[in-house]
């Protein structure tokens, strides 16, 4: 138990530093939105091989499949909602944070639980993403009129509830069939795969310009290179 609070608070804790370093200086756009292009690419590696395949590995393709609409969706209408309500500059990348931050953290729980250890390429995507999802949405935040504090404090929440995830998967890895896992991983990917779409990609594009194209293959290479490693 106790590696799975220390490998989740690890995880998580980008999440903070990244609010930090948004909080602390006035980023230019165009290197946040690099920033973002780079964490772009290692979501994508980690949807591919992280997720999606180690979803059908452990679980089945029809559990993956219907994880991956179940968390598309979920993402899809939470997005819509939140950005009726609250008109926030910054919320999609938070949720997108958050929803694929729990499912993610769970299945590393789990492989702690299952005697598989700590997947290397799965906490660097974790930690390597969460990072310019952090910056990137707490500058807009800020740009948007939010207070430091308020920022500060949605990031803490949210970085607390995903490392708590783990700790979950980890108690709870006897009663997660197979399926249910690939279940998880799908959803993670589905989520994230609606969020990059909708926000990360267009922020970085539009931020970094071409450049965020060059940004995004380097984070999927690097992200992928660590996969076939792991």
């Amino acid at each position: 138990m106790g590696a799975a609070v220390g490998w989740g608070s690890l995880a998580a804790s980008s999440l903070v530093l990244g609010a930090l370093l948004a909080i602390a200086r006035s980023w230019p756009r165009r290197l946040v939105g690099l920033v973002l292009a780079f964490g772009a690419g290692a979501l994508i590696s980690a949807v591919s091989f992280e997720l999606a395949q180690e979803g059908v590995r452990v679980g089945d393709r029809g559990s993956t499949a219907a994880g991956l609409a179940i968390g598309a969706l979920v993402y899809y209408f939470l997005d819509g909602r939140l950005e009726r309500a609250s008109g926030s500059a910054g919320t999609p990348l938070a949720l997108g944070a958050f929803l694929d931050g729990i499912p993610e953290q769970l299945v590393l729980g789990i492989g702690l639980a299952v005697g598989e250890g700590v997947s290397v390429a799965l906490l660097v995507a974790i930690f390597v993403s969460n990072l310019p999802e952090a910056i990137g949405s707490a500058s807009e935040m800020r740009t948007g009129g939010r207070d430091d504090r308020t920022i500060l404090r949605l990031w803490l929440v949210v970085a607390t509830v995903c490392a708590l995830a783990t700790v979950v998967g980890y108690a709870l890895a006897d009663a997660v069939s197979d399926r249910l896992q690939g279940a998880i991983d799908g959803f993670a990917a589905g989520a994230l795969l609606v969020m990059l779409v909708d926000s990360m990609i267009p922020d970085a594009r539009r931020d970094a310009g071409r450049r965020a194209g060059l940004a995004t293959v380097l984070g999927f290479a690097l992200a992928a290179g660590l996969s076939f490693t792991s």
